[in-house]
């Protein structure tokens, strides 16, 4: 069992692969300097389930609020993401605007996590023993929320996660692990 995987963790779980046309080891390469140059990185994602304001940002602070970190578990897979142009400013709260660090490069994404290390991993979690853990969906089942247009969610472990699986339960392998970062997740944009 890992440090990461235990009952009742708060957890970020995303699926990851090519990312504005960038293959998944080109964004690792360029992400792990990023935390070399700067202590920090900005991993850019699209859609409304994990929205900065409304989701990741209130469910990292009560996490943190509980003395628990916020680790973004990330699955890798094939994937098609075409989307392009840069971010060159970002914003916390989605009013107040700021210039993209120098050394900070993301790409084809609406928000970005702020993660303060990455590192490859050969863990596995069971989705069906997660909860979403905030907004609309609290409560339900991670397996059953993580379908379809969904590849992502704020999720809390259940207390039997580290539990053995059964021959018929399913778990699925995360190969990328970071920890989240003040402040959580921001807007990007262009000018």
């Amino acid at each position: 069992m890992s440090s990461i995987i235990q009952p009742g963790a708060h957890v970020l779980f995303m699926k990851v692969g090519i990312h504005a046309k960038e293959p998944l080891e080109s964004i690792i390469e360029r992400k792990l300097k990023e935390i070399d140059d700067t202590g920090m990185a900005f991993w850019g994602y699209g859609g409304n389930t994990c929205h900065p304001t409304n989701m990741v940002q209130p469910f990292a602070k009560h996490a943190v609020d509980n003395a628990a970190p916020i680790h973004l578990v990330m699955q890798k897979m094939a994937s098609n993401h075409w989307a392009e142009g840069r971010a060159e400013e970002y914003s916390i709260d989605g009013q107040k605007w700021v210039p993209v660090p120098d050394m900070i490069e993301v790409r084809g994404s609406r928000f970005a996590l702020v993660i303060k290390d990455l590192k490859e991993a050969d863990l596995s979690l069971s989705l069906a023993r997660s909860k979403v853990a905030w907004g609309p969906s609290l409560g339900k089942a991670g397996n059953t929320y993580i379908s379809g247009r969904v590849d992502k969610a704020c999720l809390q472990l259940g207390q039997d996660v580290d539990v053995p699986l059964a021959p018929d339960e399913y778990s699925t392998p995360i190969g990328l692990v970071a920890t989240l970062r003040e402040p959580y997740a921001v807007f990007l944009r262009n000018k």
